[in-house]
């Protein structure tokens, strides 16, 4: 069973990482998140679940606004060929989460270590950065430097890199 938005704030607690979070209607998209500009300062985040043609599976976690070269970025995060979005199936196995929900949160979910996660250079430029907690109908805000321990303490490598166009 993946963990719920509650234990994932335990697993933080118990780092020691402070966060806070803002409930919400359920956003679906980048565009529905953006309306609640000016309440929620900070990065905010988009999130690519891609796949490789080898199986290879990777979260690329960029700032909402950026642009990403889906027919390039292969290059750039060390995948088998071109990528292309994983199936859902898959999300909710690897991350826990849904379409819509995609956050780099569900790496508490990828016990096995089987999804490679890069965080963009610009998005990690911010002091905190916001996502969502597992769920779709709240925003987390982490500082960044707390955001790697995060990634780290989950068993993953807090991989940064340019990613963004």
């Amino acid at each position: 069973m993946p963990k719920t938005e509650a234990e994932l704030y335990a697993f933080l607690a118990d780092l020691g990482i402070s966060v806070s979070t803002m409930r919400h209607p359920p956003l679906f998209t980048v565009a529905d998140s953006q309306a609640l500009r000016g309440e929620i300062p900070g990065g905010h985040t988009k999130n690519l679940f891609l796949k490789d043609k080898k199986d290879n599976f990777f979260l690329v976690t960029v700032g909402e606004e950026a642009e990403v070269d889906l027919k390039q970025i292969h290059h750039l995060i060390g995948a088998s060929g071109r990528v292309s979005f994983g199936r859902p199936e898959m999300l909710m196995e690897l991350l826990g989460v849904i379409p819509g929900a995609v956050t780099v949160f569900g790496l508490i979910n990828d016990t096995a270590g089987r999804v490679k996660v890069v965080l963009d250079q610009e998005l990690m430029s911010h002091e905190v950065i916001n996502g969502h907690p597992l769920t779709n109908e709240a925003t987390t805000t982490i500082a960044a430097a707390d955001l790697v321990r995060f990634v780290e303490a989950t068993g993953h490598d807090a991989v940064i890199l340019k990613v963004s166009a």
